[in-house]
């Protein structure tokens, strides 16, 4: 009888390593140990440059989405800024030139290897924090993809291509996709492409997916958590979960420069931050002067400072956005018209367009730190003033979580109400 039930249990367990080994044969690579990319030509100049790209692109695209989004905002201009990127080393003529403007992109020399530093940078261990990001390609089985661009996007991008069925199993692919993402996200990031949006006409999805999660240097603690008025405009208030902090002998950077008050706040291993820009009055007139070069300029003027208190809304945002009208009206409508778009480089003719991309992303603000995470596809297919030095978030403003050492945006988001 025993034996009987130990054959059993092997049986079981053959049959369940099959269909592990089944389910991995299908996702490009291990979604937690993305590979890395080839940097040997990066240079620190290089680097800002593609930092500066990323950083340009994110408050443009902050300020297209700002047009038409009324409450809070929230993606990774880190995220798309990658899937295009992929996109863009494929793009020939008009195409390549309104994907160049859009994301500031660098001479493609610079790009490549300047980018795969920064990608091999987000996914270097540490015990102090959790971050990492990765790359993929889908391709329809039997579409004949350029060798020569598969090798680029997987040298330099991290992008390993696998075979999907969008034709015969167009529903098992979506699946596919989207379970690779929620593997890389831990969960946060579900359902990204939504039914639908795969059909037999699909030939190929380029995919970036991000997770990040740290605990802050010094946390708030949880007991001085009170429930306290945030105005979501002069005269609509709501109550939140506001958190407290009176630190003893912590310095912080930070800068108070009439219009707005800016808070770094390091997550352990000093490595990321959260910038918070809070508006004294109107959050628009902040929104009007934001770009790269004005966030450099305050910056600059930051120093470490000695604050009498903190508050901070607890918050969580959960956002989706389809960037297809977005994106051309930033001015690259080509990549989306059939007939029009030329991703030659992809495929050495000029039958493939992008019929879609969808961005989503998700994040929690708490007492211990901050979770994180986003994904982006792209579908390829055929033809409050206030006194001494305190900080008061108690109204809308706008956060960043950056990498400290060269200040790249890696989420942007803007809190509008907390409770939302």
């Amino acid at each position: 009888m025993d034996r009987k039930i130990s054959a059993i249990g092997i049986m079981l367990l053959i049959i369940t390593i099959t269909v592990v080994e089944g389910v991995l044969f299908l996702f490009p690579y291990e979604p937690k140990n993305p590979p890395k990319a080839d940097d040997s030509g990066s240079t620190q100049e290089g680097i800002q440059n593609v930092v500066n790209a990323n950083n340009q692109f994110a408050f443009d695209l902050y300020s297209e989405l700002s047009k038409t989004e009324r409450g809070n905002i929230f993606f990774s201009p880190y995220s798309i800024f990658s899937a295009i990127a992929m996109t863009y080393e494929g793009a020939r003529g008009q195409t390549a030139d309104e994907i160049k403007s859009v994301f500031h992109f660098p001479e493609i020399s610079i790009l490549r290897s300047n980018f795969a530093a920064i990608y091999n940078s987000i996914n270097r261990k540490t015990d102090a924090y959790e971050l990492k990001t990765g790359n993929a390609l889908w391709v329809q089985q039997d579409y004949p993809l350029l060798e020569s661009y598969i090798s680029i996007v997987e040298q330099y991008y991290g992008g390993k291509a696998v075979n999907l069925d969008f034709i015969k199993e167009t529903e098992e692919s979506r699946q596919t996709i989207n379970s690779f993402i929620e593997e890389q996200t831990n969960g946060k990031i579900k359902d990204l492409i939504p039914p639908g949006y795969l059909d037999s006409m699909t030939r190929l999805i380029l995919t970036n997916a991000i997770y990040f999660k740290g605990t802050w240097t010094w946390e708030f603690d949880k007991s001085e958590t009170r429930e306290e008025d945030f105005k979501i405009t002069p005269t609509q208030v709501v109550k939140v979960p506001m958190m407290y902090m009176k630190p003893d002998e912590a310095v912080f950077n930070y800068a108070d420069l009439g219009e707005l008050q800016i808070l770094e706040l390091p997550y352990k291993g000093e490595e990321i931050s959260m910038l918070i820009l809070l508006p004294t009055e109107n959050l628009d007139a902040i929104e009007s002067s934001l770009t790269a070069e004005k966030l450099n300029e305050w910056r600059s003027k930051m120093q470490e400072t000695k604050l009498d208190e903190i508050y901070l809304p607890k918050f969580k945002i959960d956002a989706k956005y389809f960037l297809k009208n977005a994106l051309s009206a930033m001015g690259m409508p080509t990549i989306f018209s059939p007939g029009k778009a030329d991703l030659s480089g992809m495929s050495g003719n000029r039958e493939l367009f992008v019929g879609f991309v969808i961005h989503q992303a998700h994040i929690e603000v708490n007492e211990e730190g901050t979770e994180a995470a986003a994904a982006t596809a792209v579908g390829v297919e055929l033809t409050a003033i206030t006194p001494r030095t305190v900080f008061r978030a108690d109204h809308p403003f706008i956060f960043i979580v950056q990498q400290k050492n060269t200040g790249n945006i890696l989420f942007l988001g803007r809190v509008v109400n907390p409770l939302n």
